[in-house]
């Protein structure tokens, strides 16, 4: 079971190619096997929250609020790391802020 706050090596559907590659996202819920999620981008130009090497990523990347999407359980890889009590309250508000 898959938790809020985890970072993890999936297979990504990328909206404009509907190409698949692995990609890091992180965790927001699972739910019967699905599990909806943010994706992280190492592009550092792209809008959202900070990640960085020295909190577990393996670039420093941006945690992406405008990318969510759901996966399934099958196409994660394997777990990479957990963000931060303090990141994830980023993350909450940040995410509150937008559904207003």
């Amino acid at each position: 079971m898959h938790k809020f706050g985890e970072v993890i090596l999936s297979e990504v559907q990328y909206t404009d190619t509907f190409e698949i590659k692995k990609r890091p996202a992180l965790v927001l819920f699972e739910d019967k096997g699905n599990i909806v999620v943010l994706g992280i981008t190492s592009n550092l130009k792209m809008e959202g929250i900070p990640l960085t090497k020295k909190e577990g990523a393996i670039k420093d990347s941006v945690i992406k609020l405008n990318y969510i999407f759901t996966i399934s359980e099958k196409m994660v890889e394997k777990n990479l790391f957990s963000i931060s009590e303090g990141k994830k309250k980023k993350v909450k508000e940040e995410l509150i802020l937008r559904i207003r």
